[in-house]
């Protein structure tokens, strides 16, 4: 199943066997082609895609299958691709302009991103911040950040501080791959986890 979230940007979720529940990903069109970012299952009548956009290096998901020419990831996660048979073509170099006006932002997480949506005005997030339902430990609060030991070496404080440059941007959607999406007031959200 897939749900339009704004012109342009689908979500659409795939049962994940290691989390045991349903996790998300993205369809997003640009001038480029079609996007998949963290795709898992996509349903078939999204297209052919053109590129595949990693957050983070545990979610190639459904990559190989995919077959998109280009697959995009943070630098540190290009050797892991690699030892996995996926071979990163593009490095999501932080705050350079990728494909459709997308930027990455770098994370705490030296192998981790999230992608800023310039047109649909979202935030599509891997694993540093969760959504409401989400695993582990799940709550009800529209977003929060993911558990420190996650981060390796990083810390809370660490996380929010490589994420404060999001709080500049107008985002009204965050778009998390575990749990429910937040669709409205999105930088209120980042605000109070940012701040927290």
């Amino acid at each position: 199943m897939t749900e339009e979230l704004a012109p342009g940007l689908r979500r659409f979720t795939g049962w994940h066997e290691h989390w045991k529940e349903d996790v998300a990903s993205l369809a997003v069109e640009a001038r480029e082609g079609l996007v998949l970012i963290d795709p898992i299952d996509p349903p078939p009548e999204l297209g052919v895609a053109e590129h595949v956009l990693l957050t983070v290096f545990f979610h190639e998901r459904s990559t190989a299958a995919v077959g998109a020419p280009h697959l995009w990831a943070a630098k540190r996660s290009v050797r892991s691709r690699a030892n996995r048979g996926l071979e990163v073509t593009d490095v999501a170099a932080p705050d350079a302009g990728l494909l459709g006006g997308i930027r990455a932002v770098q994370t705490a997480r030296p192998a981790e991103v999230v992608y800023w949506l310039p047109e649909q005005r979202a935030v599509a997030v891997g694993d540093v911040l969760l959504g409401a339902g989400a695993k582990p430990r799940a709550t009800a609060d529209p977003l929060r950040l993911c558990p420190e030991r996650w981060l390796g070496s990083a810390t809370h404080d660490e996380l929010r501080h490589s994420l404060r440059p999001l709080l500049e941007l107008p985002v009204e959607q965050v778009l998390c791959a575990h749990g429910a999406p937040v669709r409205s007031d999105g930088l209120r959200e980042l605000e109070r986890v940012l701040a927290e």
